[in-house]
Parts: C-alpha cells; sequence; structure tokens
C-alpha cells in the first residue's frame, strides 16, 4: 500500500478494495475448510509451492490472510503468520529457531507461559534457557556459541521494564543471533514497533488490544525480513525438502516466516479462525483510539494512586520514578493525536503496577471493586485488575516471581476506557475497604 499513516492502515492494510464479487466493504468471514482447484496441473502448482492459491484450511484462509496483512503493515514487517492462541505462536517461534544442544537468552521478566513452554517442552527436549537481566550488556555476556534467539518484551508484566531494543538488537546480531520480542504491551505497534529498533521476530497475544474486547484468543508472528538465516547456526532454513527448497529458497524475504508457517499450521495445525480473525481486524480498525485513551488514562492514574496513604509504590514506565523511565521515552511510541497539555506525548502503555501498603489491603482492594472486573486478561475495553502472585505467575517459585516483580502486594492493573474519575472514585472506596470492615 502507499506511504500511509497508521491510524489508515489499521483501517485498510489487506484490503485495498471491497470484495470484487459481493462488493461488500468489511472483510468477509470465509468458514471454509477446503477449496475447488481449476484443474489438476493448478492443484498440483499450487502444492508445489509454485503458484499462489489456497490448499486447505489449515494453512490458508482469505480473513485471516487480511488480518496477519494488516498487522504485518502496522509493524513495518515482511510477512506473518497467524496462530490459534499467543500460546501457540510462541511455542512455533520457539520450536522454529531451536534444536537440542542450543539455548535461548531470555529476560528474566519473560510472560509465565513462555516459561512454561521452555519448562515444559523445550528443556526435556534438550534446550536450554539462560535468564539474565533485560539489559545490553547481561544478553551480550550470557550469549554463547550455541545461542540460536534472544527473546524480551516490549513492556515486561508486571515489572513494567523497558528494555534498550536497540542496543540488544546491537548485541544480538553481532553475535549471529536473532531477536524476538513478545510486543503484546506494544499494543499492535501503537506503542511501540520493534522491527524499527533491530528486531528480527515480533510475536503478539492478539487476545489483548488487537482484539481489545476479550472476545476471542489469537496470537501472531511477524518476521522482519532481515535476519541473515544462512547463519551456520540454523541448519534447519538451509535443509532441502523433498522437493529440493529450502525455506529461504521458498520465501527469499521472510525465511522465518516460511518456517514458522510449515511448523504451526502444517505439521501442528494451530490455526486461527476465520471468525477470530474477522474480530482481529474489527478490533484493530480502532486500534489507535483505544490504546491512545487507556495510555492516558493509565498515566492519570498512576499519578493519582501514587498520592493515596494506602499505595506502598506504583510501577508504571511513564512515572520519572520508574526505572526504564529514559529508556521508555527513546523506545515507545511519541505518535498521538492531541495529548492532553499536562501529559507527555510519549504512550507509555496501557498498564501500571502498583504495590498496597500490606497483603490484606491488597485482597480487600479485589475483593471490593465494583468497577474493575477482577480476571486474568489484559488489553480490554474494561479495566481489569489481578494479584499475580497468586494468579497469572503461581507457578513460579518464590524467587522467580521477584525477579519478574512479582510481590505479594502487587496489583497488576490494565486500564480499560472508562472515565478515569469514576476509575478513581472505585479504586478509592476498594482502599479503604479493609479499614471500614476492622473498624
Amino acid at each position: 500500500m502507499p506511504d500511509y499513516d497508521f491510524e489508515t492502515l489499521q483501517l485498510h492494510a489487506g484490503q485495498e478494495n471491497s470484495d470484487e464479487k459481493t462488493k461488500a466493504r468489511a472483510v468477509p468471514i470465509y468458514a471454509t475448510s477446503s477449496y475447488t482447484f481449476d484443474s489438476a496441473d493448478h492443484a498440483a502448482n499450487v502444492f508445489a509451492g509454485n503458484e499462489k492459491g489456497n490448499q486447505y484450511g489449515r494453512m490458508h484462509n482469505p480473513t485471516v490472510d487480511a488480518f496477519v496483512q494488516r498487522l504485518v503493515a502496522l509493524e513495518q514487517g515482511k510477512a506473518g503468520v497467524a496462530f490459534s492462541s499467543g500460546q501457540a505462536a510462541t511455542t512455533t517461534a520457539l520450536f522454529a529457531l531451536a534444536r537440542p544442544g542450543t539455548n535461548f537468552v531470555v529476560s528474566r521478566e519473560l510472560f509465565g507461559g513462555t516459561f512454561s513452554v521452555a519448562r515444559k517442552m523445550l528443556e526435556p527436549w534438550g534446550c536450554t534457557f539462560i535468564t539474565v537481566d533485560p539489559t545490553a550488556a547481561a544478553i551480550d555476556e550470557a550469549i554463547n556459541d550455541n545461542t540460536v534467539g534472544v527473546w524480551l518484551e516490549t513492556i515486561a508484566n508486571p515489572s513494567c521494564t523497558v528494555p534498550d531494543i536497540k542496543a540488544i538488537a546491537d548485541v544480538s546480531h553481532n553475535k549471529g543471533v536473532p531477536l524476538v520480542v513478545d510486543n503484546t504491551w506494544g499494543c499492535g505497534g501503537y506503542v511501540c514497533q520493534p522491527i524499527k529498533h533491530g528486531a528480527d521476530i515480533v510475536m503478539h497475544s492478539a487476545t489483548k488490544w488487537i482484539g481489545g474486547h476479550g472476545t476471542f484468543i489469537a496470537g501472531v508472528l511477524i518476521d522482519a525480513g532481515t535476519f541473515d538465516w544462512t547463519n551456520h547456526k540454523f541448519p534447519a532454513f538451509q535443509k532441502p525438502d523433498v522437493r529440493g527448497k529450502t525455506y529461504i529458497d521458498k520465501s527469499p524475504e521472510a525465511p522465518f516466516t516460511s518456517r514458522a508457517w510449515d511448523l504451526g499450521l502444517f505439521a501442528m495445525g494451530m490455526t486461527l479462525s476465520p471468525h477470530s480473525a474477522f474480530l482481529a481486524l474489527q478490533g484493530l480498525e480502532t486500534l489507535s483510539l483505544r490504546v491512545q485513551r487507556s495510555c492516558e488514562s493509565a498515566l492519570e492514574l498512576a499519578k493519582w494512586l501514587g498520592e493515596q496513604p494506602s499505595v506502598k509504590r506504583v510501577i508504571y514506565p511513564g512515572l520519572p520514578s520508574h526505572h526504564s523511565h529514559e529508556i521508555a521515552k527513546r523506545t515507545l511510541s511519541t505518535r498521538g493525536f492531541s495529548p492532553l497539555p499536562d501529559q507527555q506525548d510519549t504512550q507509555f502503555g496501557a498498564v501500571l503496577s502498583f504495590e498496597a501498603v500490606d497483603v490484606e489491603t491488597t485482597h480487600a482492594f479485589l475483593n471490593n471493586v465494583k468497577l474493575a472486573s477482577h480476571l486474568a486478561n489484559i488489553g480490554d475495553a474494561k479495566t481489569v485488575v489481578i494479584n499475580c502472585w497468586t494468579t497469572t505467575h503461581a507457578g513460579m517459585n518464590e524467587e522467580a516471581k521477584r525477579a519478574a516483580g512479582v510481590t505479594p502486594e502487587l496489583i497488576r492493573v490494565s486500564v480499560g476506557l472508562e472515565s478515569v474519575k469514576d476509575l478513581k472514585e472505585d479504586f478509592a472506596q476498594a482502599l479503604v475497604q479493609l479499614k471500614s470492615i476492622s473498624g
């Protein structure tokens, strides 16, 4: 497409014109398991990869393809693949890079679900994970001859650490290793576009801000098309298939996409439904409007929480007190329409965390919020809260939890689209409930 702005691409990328036959303006839901072929030669050519076309619903669907193309455009990538969940995308990416005897250098603050794939699937298979602080120096020191990937998150969950993606990309590339960035908290590329900072592969749980309404599960991998897969660390990319073609031959501009498609869809069948892809497309159309509103509200709410006597500490990269504030200012997006006069124009994300003065206050808050929803999702149009210690990170040992910034008193808040005034009132009444009950 032409060099349109983000707000235009979120509406039009992947579908430049209305449907040719029906003239439908919205992307249709192609609810089909299979496709017809024009002839025997046409079928053979499609399956051989000599001609573009849809083979079977497990690997191909026009609705899903439109969604992928739109997100690739927003993230400034070359190509991508959608999956049935963010966890499916993570699993595919790890297996696409790994082989027994290799290792990944990963941030110690990674999402617990990513660690579960490592612990339950990759490690028994013979692949190890080296956990370090998400800094260029720590990652540079940890990478060795067997490292096949560096993995980190745009904004860590729930510590809100923002790594210096550009610096980490530089040290990774100097040692011939691709950088994978989980950009779920980068909100579909609106808060951050890691590829612009040097990332080679971007992952999203599209369940979150991309969908934005908590109505489906989906994941996406986006290939920057910049990494050299002829590197000796990645023999699978150079191994010919039964037709004599390597992944590099099949897709010279985006070999990782070709391998991820082959493993995740063709081999493992972790297919995104066209209905979910349709919902994701609807979410993308309002992405910038929703995310900017949530980011602005999160900053205002973070400042207000810092003034409450029942709150010990507020964790949000938009606050100067956060350890990643300066990195966040140069890594996260300055995109936005018209920031309020008292707000900075950088979008620091739509999630904040805070620690109550004690565990009892934390539990009382969660038990007594009325407007906010107590559940384990993020990126919803509705504000949601949770205690990560006892839920999302419960499968980690205490040392690992604390290393990831999780404490017993911590409450994670994914800020939605409600009035900030109403959220403050709801939080205020919930924070004083313990005192009211005991009094």
